[in-house]
């Protein structure tokens, strides 16, 4: 049944071309649905930088009333709280119940129009907060590059694992022939051929395990590429090429100053400053144009009242046009503490960014470590395959010719599996050391144009 399922799967392999690194990564850049949120995030501080570059325009209000009320006033002053009513007629000796109709209608300019370059620190800092949208999606891109590179190659060396199971079925059955064979002919006993069907079910449980585990990577690269698992599969091909350049090692010059995961702690740093600026210009003083023109009507002429339809109509018209200056004194002291507020997230942000450059550093040097080990164990391992596979072969000679046990042939034969198994996980073990130096040091383009 493992040998049909693994038939059955090298068919449709067949049938389905294998997935490559490139294309995957390209989809996984399209159509990922958290690149797609970040998308949306970029366009959302888009629409608020263009808001914000709106917020020179002055202010035009058109305003209309009509009222019916009386219309007496007396001597004093008063704070209006907002809610008094305007009376603009005299001092009335005695007080006067009649009603009056009254329309107003004013057009009023307001405008703030200058501030001593608060409006362009506005539109640095919006402009700044796109800068930081933009860094965080190639940053989130570089992550999920980072996540997908890794499942493909698990996907190779479980291919690797299958074919390597799928090799140790085959060498179990034969085993469990000769074993029949000579139990039949009285040379072998029948406990043999038990423990050859215990090998032999341990290896397809084995091989079911190793199944599932390719499948699951398989979903999980489906998850952000939006291709149906059953076409991601990898180019065995591929991974050979870059095992060849374990002989010729290859030269990666670390590029951290354009690093996408530095540079979006470097806009989080910019950002800040600029906010900085901003606190600095927002108390400034205000330069403002004022400008109005109404226009009134009322049913009182000569401080009579009149029928409440001589009232409707413009009777006075006016304008008024000035300009203006305004400044508040305790905005020193509270731009003071705002700007020592703003200065500490600026260090703050800074000291990530070091934080950052310390941590990519450290993966770099760990990255060249990690790669001349896994190199050293490439070139050791083909000398451990070699002599298990010799190994293995003398003591099946020796189990058909009488010479030795079952036991010894298992344990040849195990030491033959995991020789096998440690040479598919050392290459493992290279190509994921090689892309690792490559995100770390900001060149996954040189190493992706191998696979060519």
């Amino acid at each position: 049944m493992a040998i049909l399922c693994f038939c059955m799967i090298s068919a449709y392999a067949q049938q389905s071309p294998p997935l490559g690194l490139k294309a995957l990564l390209t989809t996984v850049g399209q159509k990922a649905p958290a690149l797609l949120t970040d998308s949306a995030a970029i366009s959302t501080k888009l629409a608020q930088a263009n808001e914000v570059r709106s917020n020179w325009l002055p202010n035009l209000k058109l305003n209309y009333q009509a009222d019916v009320g009386t219309n007496n006033n007396t001597a004093g002053p008063y704070f209006g709280f907002g809610v008094v009513p305007s009376n603009t007629s005299g001092v009335r000796n005695q007080s006067n119940t009649s009603a009056a109709l009254v329309n107003l209608g004013v057009a009023a300019l307001d405008w703030e129009a200058y501030n001593f370059g608060a409006y362009a620190a506005q539109n640095k800092v919006a402009g700044s907060d796109v800068m930081i949208e933009q860094n965080q999606f190639q940053s989130s891109k570089y992550q999920l590059q980072t996540y997908a590179i890794d499942g493909y190659l698990q996907l190779m060396r479980l291919q690797d694992y299958l074919t390597i199971q799928s090799r140790n079925i085959q060498r179990n059955e034969q085993i469990r022939k000769s074993i029949q064979s000579l139990a039949e002919s009285g040379v072998r006993p029948g406990v043999d051929t038990s423990i050859a069907e215990a090998e032999l079910s341990k290896a397809r449980l084995n091989y079911i395990e190793l199944d599932n585990q390719y499948k699951q990577v398989q979903l999980q690269l489906s998850a952000i590429s939006g291709l149906p698992y059953q076409t991601i599969i990898p180019d065995t091909l591929a991974g050979d090429r870059l095992i060849d350049e374990a002989g010729a090692p290859l030269t990666i010059n670390a590029d951290t100053a354009n690093h996408p995961y530095l540079n979006y702690y470097k806009s989080v740093v910019q950002n800040s400053q600029q906010r900085e600026d901003l606190v600095r210009k927002q108390y400034n003083p205000k330069i403002l144009v004022e400008a109005a023109a109404w226009g009134r009507g009322s049913s009182i002429e000569n401080d009579q009242f009149g029928a409440l339809s001589n009232g409707w109509g413009f009777d006075r018209n006016n304008y008024l046009v000035g300009v203006g200056i305004s400044y508040n004194l305790f905005d020193l002291r509270r731009r003071q503490l705002k700007l020592r507020t703003q200065k500490t997230a600026t260090d703050y942000a800074r000291k990530k960014l070091d934080e950052q450059r310390s941590l990519l550093t450290l993966s770099i040097n760990q990255a060249d470590v990690e790669l001349s080990t896994a190199r050293q164990r490439l070139q050791e391992i083909p000398h451990q395959l070699k002599a298990a596979t010799a190994g293995y072969r003398q003591k099946l000679s020796l189990y058909k010719s009488g010479l030795t046990d079952i036991i010894e042939l298992n344990a040849a034969l195990n030491i033959l599996y995991r020789a096998e198994t440690d040479y598919a996980q050392a290459k493992y073990a290279y190509t994921n050391a090689l892309f690792q130096k490559a995100i770390t040091g900001n060149q996954l383009p040189s190493v992706l144009n191998l696979l060519n």
